[in-house]
C-alpha cells in the first residue's frame, strides 16, 4: 500500500459564521465502530464535501446530524447552538434537511403527497402546495410533475422529489448524499449551478460524494473520514484526486479502462424487436434489437426513465406484457420464468440494491442463496444447504473484500459498498454467461468501484457477455466495448467507446444533436446466434 499524498491543508476559516459544528461525534454498533472522534466544521455559504471509503462512517456521521441515530459520544452545535436532535422532525425545525442516498418515499402516494407529508403546515395540501412544487420545480429544473405517482418514477426522478422535498421544506443546512449518481455531465453542470446559487443565499451545503472530480469542482472544503475518524480538512484549490484517493484508502483512484478487446464471433445473447407496451400511449420499449457477444461489454447510456429499467427488467423476465425474441446462447428464453433465466445462466445486479438485490434483515448467508436456491452449492438434492451456503458466502466476503463481522451479519448492517460487493459475489458465484448489471458501482467509494470492475474485467477476459447499464458516463465509456443510446424507449445510437466523449452522450441521451460524436459504423444486428 502506498503512503498517502501530502495534500495541501485548509486555509483558515473564513469570516462567516459556522452553520454546523461536530465535536467528538463517535458511535458504535454491535463489532463496529461506525465513528470515532469526529470533528467538523461547516461555514454558511459554502459547499463542504465529505469523503471515504464506503464503511468509512459518513452515511453515520450524516444519520446522526439528521436526527436519525443519537450519537454515543460528542456534542453538535447548529448556528452557535448546542443542540440534541431526537428524530429528523427536530433536525428539520434546526433547518437541516436530507436527501439519502436510498430514498424515503412512498410509492403508493403522488409525488405531493410525498412532498407535503409532514410538512402540511407549510402551504397546505391542495392548491398552494401544488404551486410550491411547481415553482420549486422550474427553478431547478427538477422536471417534476404534482400528481405522478412515485411508483411510476424511475430512480432519476424519485431523487428529484427527494431534493424537491428538503427545498420545500426551507433547510438552511442541505445533505445531499451522492447527489449526482444518476445525472448526466449537462444536469450535473445545472444542479452545481444551483448549489453555487444556493451558497450564495448563504445555505450550507454538505455534499457527499465518491466522485471525486464532481467534489473538486464544486466543494469549498473537503473532509475526509478514514474508518470512523476525521483524517483531514483539506482546501480543493491545488488537490488531484489522485491526492485524495490516497487519503481515502491508501492508493490511487482507480480507472474503469478495460484494456484489450476479448470480442468473440460467438453471439450470447440475442435481442430482437423488444417491446413493452404503456397504459399512457407511447410504448416503454419500442422495436429493440441487439446481439452480445462472448467477451463483450455492451453499454447502455440513458437518462433516467427512458427504457432502461424496463429493457433490464423483460429480458429478466420481470415484465408481463413484453414482446419480441430473447435468446441466451441458442435457446430461446422469450417465455420462459425469471428463475428459469437465472437458471440458464444470466447473472443479475438490479438497479436498487435494496428493493431488488437483498433481505436487508437477513444474515448475508441467506442473502447468498438468493436467486440461487436450485442451484449448488446453495441447494443439494432440491434443498437449502445451509453449510455449504455458509461456507460460500464466506469465500465471497474473502475474495471481495466484503468488510463484515461474518456471515451472521444482517444485510441491513453492511454500509452500501460493502452490501454491493456482496452481490456482485454473489451473481458472479453462479459462473453466468451474461451479466445483467444496472448501475453496479452506484454509490460506492473508490476502492469498491475498482474492485467491482476488476472483477468485470476478469470475467469478461474469460468469456463473459455483459450488458452494462450505468448513469456514470465516464464508467459506460472505460468498460463498453460498445455503447448504445436509449431515449423514450428506443435505441436511437450506437457509439464507439474510444472515440466518444461524456459531453457528447449526454447530448445524445437528451435528443440534442452534437455533430461531433463519432458513432460507430456498425448498427443495432439481430444476427445469428452461435
Amino acid at each position: 500500500m502506498s503512503t498517502p499524498a501530502q495534500a495541501p491543508a485548509a486555509p483558515p476559516a473564513g469570516e462567516a459564521p459556522l452553520a454546523v459544528r461536530l465535536r467528538g461525534i463517535g458511535k458504535r454498533f454491535p463489532g463496529v465502530i461506525a465513528n470515532d472522534d469526529v470533528n467538523i466544521d461547516v461555514r454558511r455559504g459554502t459547499i463542504h464535501a465529505i469523503v471515504g471509503e464506503n464503511g468509512a462512517g459518513k452515511s453515520t456521521l450524516m444519520k446522526i446530524l439528521y436526527g436519525v441515530q443519537a450519537p454515543d459520544s460528542g456534542t453538535i452545535e447548529l448556528g452557535g447552538e448546542q443542540v440534541s436532535l431526537a428524530s429528523p422532525a427536530d433536525a428539520i425545525k434546526h433547518g437541516v434537511g436530507m436527501v439519502f442516498q436510498h430514498f424515503m418515499l412512498a410509492d403508493n402516494l403522488t409525488v405531493l403527497e410525498n412532498v407535503v407529508l409532514g410538512a402540511e403546515k407549510l402551504h397546505g395540501i391542495g392548491g398552494d402546495a401544488r404551486a410550491e412544487i411547481t415553482r420549486i420545480s422550474d427553478a431547478y429544473g427538477l422536471g417534476i410533475e404534482p400528481d405522478h405517482l412515485v411508483e411510476s418514477l424511475g430512480v432519476g426522478a424519485r431523487q428529484r422529489v427527494e431534493i424537491l422535498k428538503v427545498l420545500y421544506r426551507g433547510a438552511r443546512v442541505i445533505i445531499l448524499d451522492e447527489p449526482t449518481a444518476v445525472l448526466v455531465p449537462q444536469e450535473v453542470d445545472e444542479l452545481f449551478d444551483n448549489l453555487r446559487g444556493l451558497k450564495a443565499e448563504g445555505l450550507a451545503v454538505i455534499f457527499i460524494s465518491h466522485k471525486l472530480d464532481e467534489v473538486l469542482s464544486v466543494a469549498d472544503e473537503v473532509t475526509v473520514i478514514r474508518r470512523g475518524t476525521t483524517v483531514r480538512t483539506v482546501d480543493p484549490v491545488g488537490v488531484t484526486a489522485r491526492q485524495l484517493a490516497e487519503l481515502m484508502v491508501g492508493s490511487e483512484l482507480p480507472s474503469p479502462s478495460t484494456e484489450a478487446s476479448t470480442v468473440t464471433d460467438k453471439v450470447l445473447l440475442h435481442v430482437a424487436h423488444l417491446s413493452l407496451p404503456s397504459d399512457e400511449g407511447r410504448p416503454l420499449l419500442d422495436d429493440i434489437s441487439f446481439d452480445i457477444h462472448k467477451g463483450e461489454v455492451l453499454g447502455i447510456a440513458g437518462v433516467e426513465g427512458n427504457g432502461q429499467a424496463e429493457l433490464v427488467e423483460s429480458i429478466m423476465g420481470m415484465r408481463k406484457g413484453a414482446t419480441g425474441d430473447v435468446v441466451l446462447n441458442g435457446r430461446d428464453l422469450s417465455t420462459t420464468s425469471t428463475r428459469g433465466r437465472r437458471e440458464g445462466g444470466i447473472g443479475y445486479i438490479p438497479e436498487d440494491r435494496h428493493r431488488h438485490g437483498l433481505l436487508l434483515d437477513a444474515p448475508l448467508w441467506e442473502n447468498r442463496v438468493l436467486g440461487h436456491q436450485t442451484r449448488e452449492p446453495s441447494a443439494s438434492r432440491g434443498l437449502i444447504d445451509k453449510g455449504a451456503a455458509r461456507a460460500d458466502t464466506q469465500r465471497i466476503i474473502d475474495e471481495y473484500d466484503v468488510r463484515t463481522p461474518g456471515v451472521d451479519t444482517l444485510a441491513r448492517a453492511l454500509s452500501g459498498g460493502n452490501q454491493q460487493k456482496l452481490i456482485v459475489g454473489r451473481e458472479m458465484a453462479g459462473a453466468p454467461i451474461l451479466l445483467v448489471a444496472a448501475h453496479p458501482t452506484r454509490g460506492v467509494d473508490v476502492g469498491a468501484q475498482g474492485a467491482i470492475w476488476a472483477h468485470i474485467k476478469k470475467a469478461r477476459r474469460e468469456g463473459l457477455a455483459v450488458l452494462l447499464i450505468s448513469a456514470d458516463l465516464d464508467e459506460l465509456i472505460g468498460l463498453s466495448d460498445r455503447i448504445e443510446v436509449i431515449l423514450r424507449g428506443r435505441l436511437v445510437g450506437s457509439f464507439d467507446p474510444s472515440h466518444v466523449t461524456p459531453q457528447q452522450l449526454g447530448s445524445a441521451m437528451t435528443g440534442a444533436r452534437d455533430e461531433t460524436a463519432t458513432p460507430t459504423t456498425d448498427t443495432p444486428t439481430s444476427g445469428e446466434t452461435a
